[in-house]
Formats: structure tokens, sequence, C-alpha cells
């Protein structure tokens, strides 16, 4: 049990001195003078700040080790593959999990990349298991789609291996009409592969026994249900808007993702109930003549339009700077609660498990950290962690190295 602390439970009220009671790895009680059973250990944290752990809305945290690398687990080879789960390919030894630890990432949705539908999106926890499958908390929340786009200038990634090159270099325009040809081309495979999982679907229906099974259409079902949503990338304003009407034909529920230009659509994201996985803050604008602090003021403008939205690093080795990149939304219109929020309720909201993650509430897992100051500031220091009510190890190497030099003269 925990004693004494400020507890931010986010879902409702701040306790002074109050108590989280945690066991068999969930929280049993939250309060003021709880009285624990005999037996329990009692850790005083006084004077500390209780919150839940934070949760990386999108990420490629030990699916990859460089950058977009060609071979990475994160990416998988052609162009439709929703039946590939990405918690298969996590390596639980990767040194980016403790450096994340290390600044109260929990959690992480891991998100497999590709040319269009990639894959099958998992919640992990960030444990010392050893075993990705133990890690898992839930396998499947969403499935990925990069919708189609006409590209003729190429989107710089949050990530890239040439980030050391010179940054005024600009890729080669492509010609409009072989942008359009091949956005043609994947709306066209898209649209088919919906239409073929339907009929899929329905001849399950009318003789399932009879029927080869099809790992491809089968991963379809719960998406064309309803009861799984399409994770969509989709950062212009057409390109979001296509993809809304897109999910009104197919009737199937989307998220949007990586969404820059959501601000210039909020009433039609308003009007559909489609909440949104906002990039890193820190970010530079995606166009020259944006303003340069867009990225920072964009999630200040959805929570004002009442618009549902988290936060995700869509990054590998970035994971770790999470609450820094909900941070530095709050001077930019964006209240301190709320940025907690966009990376802890909010982002369980999002993908259908906020009975398990994102608030201190009774019944739910005892994802726990505890800090000296808010974590979302960089001056903060976490002290301990609890992940389904373990206590973590806070070592990294990364504070190794820290330690290894700070005396050095």
């Amino acid at each position: 049990m925990l004693r004494g602390g400020t507890v931010h439970t986010v879902s409702g009220p701040v306790i002074e001195h109050g108590f989280v009671l945690m066991r068999n790895g969930k929280i049993v009680a939250v309060g003021r003078n709880i009285t624990p059973p005999e037996g329990y250990k009692i850790i005083d944290v006084t004077g500390k700040d209780v919150y839940p752990g934070m949760i990386d809305a999108a990420s490629r945290l030990g699916l990859e080790t460089v950058s977009r690398e060609e071979a990475s687990d994160a990416e998988e080879m052609g162009p439709i593959n929703p039946q590939l789960r990405a918690v298969t390919a996590v390596n639980p030894s990767s040194e980016q999990i403790p450096a994340a630890r290390f600044n109260g990432v929990t959690s992480v949705i891991e998100m497999p990349e590709g040319e269009m539908i990639s894959g099958q999106m998992s919640i992990v926890h960030l444990d010392e298991s050893g075993d990705n499958n133990a890690m898992q908390v839930m396998p499947v929340t969403a499935i990925h789609l990069r919708f189609p786009a006409i590209v003729t200038r190429p989107i710089r990634p949050h990530e890239t291996d040439e980030e050391d090159e010179d940054p005024s270099a600009q890729p080669e325009p492509i010609p409009y009409a072989e942008a359009k040809r091949e956005y043609d081309r994947k709306m066209k495979a898209l649209n088919t592969f919906f239409e073929e999982a339907r009929q899929y679907r329905q001849a399950k229906r009318v003789d399932p026994k009879a029927l080869k099974t099809d790992l491809r259409y089968e991963a379809m079902l719960p998406v064309l249900d309803g009861t799984t949503p399409m994770f969509v990338t989709a950062a212009r304003e057409r390109e979001i808007r296509d993809a809304v009407q897109f999910a009104k034909k197919e009737k199937i529920k989307i998220i949007l993702a990586d969404a820059y230009e959501a601000y210039k659509v909020l009433p039609l994201l308003k009007a559909n109930d489609i909440p949104v996985v906002l990039g890193p803050t820190h970010s530079l604008p995606l166009d020259e003549d944006d303003r340069y602090d867009r990225s920072y003021t964009t999630p200040g403008e959805l929570y004002k339009a009442g618009v549902k939205f988290c936060i995700g690093t869509f990054s590998s080795r970035n994971a770790r700077n999470l609450p820094y990149e909900a941070a530095a939304a709050v001077p930019f219109g964006l209240p301190k609660d709320e940025a907690y929020k966009a990376v802890s309720l909010n982002t369980a909201q999002i993908f259908g498990i906020a009975n398990r993650l994102g608030s201190i509430e009774e019944g739910k897992s005892a994802d726990l950290i505890v800090s000296e100051g808010n974590p979302l500031e960089v001056m903060s220091h976490i002290d301990m962690m609890f992940i389904d009510g373990k206590p973590v190890s806070l070592d990294s190497r990364q504070k190794q190295l820290y330690e290894k030099y700070l005396g050095r003269n």
C-alpha cells in the first residue's frame, strides 16, 4: 500500500495525503485513512505525488532499433496484412524499454508499419518479464491503415535515417499525374479488399464449414462488425476528409492517427465522434508557411472543440519523451490536467481499455508512478514505478552512463 502521497487519480479529484491499496495486480482501494489488512507492506510516500502510468498511444518500442530500418520488425512487406500482430515482434530486451520506464511510461500501443494495411496494434506493459506474450495487455486494439493520399512531395516522417544530413535538402517532387495514378491504384486495392472481406463474412455466415479460412479476412471481421477500429494515418485535410467518408461508406469505426491538419476539420471530427491520436508536439511544421507553433497549439484546439484526443510518439527511441510532448502543449492553450490525460486516461478511452488502464481507480491495473513533482516537467524525478502492482526497476543504460560520467573532470 502507498500511504501519504498526493494521489492524482486523473479521472476524479486529487486526494491529499491519500492511500492506494493494491492486491493481485489490481487497485482495490483509493482514498484517505484506509486501514490495510494485516500483513500488507506499507510504503510511505508522504510529500510525493502518485500518478497513473503513462501510455504511448502509437509506438514502435521494441519493434526496431534503427529508425525506419528496411528490415525492421515494425514494417511488414506487402500492402495488405491485417492478420499480423505487432506484439509477436516485440523485443522485450530492447534497451529503449527501460529508458521509457525511467520517464513514467508503463504501457505502449505497438504500431506495425507498412504500405497500407499493416497489421494489428497491441497494448503491452513495459514490465520486466522478458516475455512479449506475458507483457501483452490486449493483443488487438486496432488495425493500422495508412490511408492513400495524392503525394507530390513526400511528407517528412517523425524519424528518418538521414537525421544528420543537410536539413535544407528537399526530396524531388513527384509529378501530379504519377501521384494520382498511385493514389487510384491504392484506393482500388483498398475498396476491393473491403468488398472481398464482406463477401467472406457473408459466406462464413451461410456455411462456415465449407469456407476455407483466410487469415486476412478473418482479421477484418471485428472491423466490419464494429468491435475493432481502424487506426487510420491521415495527415492532410484532404486525407482526413477522405478517411471519414470512407469510414461512413464502409460503416466502420476509425481512430485518426498523426492527423497534423485535424485543426482544419474540427466540426467534422466532432460531428462524427472521431478521436485523434496526435503525433509529437516537438515537430517541425509540415509546410514552410505553417505557423511555427502549429504542433503546439493543435492539442488545445482539439480540447476546446470537444474532440477526444491523445498523444503518441510514433517512434521507438523517442517513447521516453512522451511526457514532454504533452507538456509542450500546455503553454499553448491545453490545461495541465488535460495534458496528463492525453498520455493516460484519454488513450485508454480511445482504445477501449479504460476499464483497465489510464487512471487510479478501484478495479484497474495497479500501474502507478511515484514522483517528486509533476512527471510532465523535465525537472521532476520518478522515484518508484509499479506495473500490475509489481515494483519495476527504473535503471537504464542512459542512467548508468550518466552516473558513470557524473564525476568526470
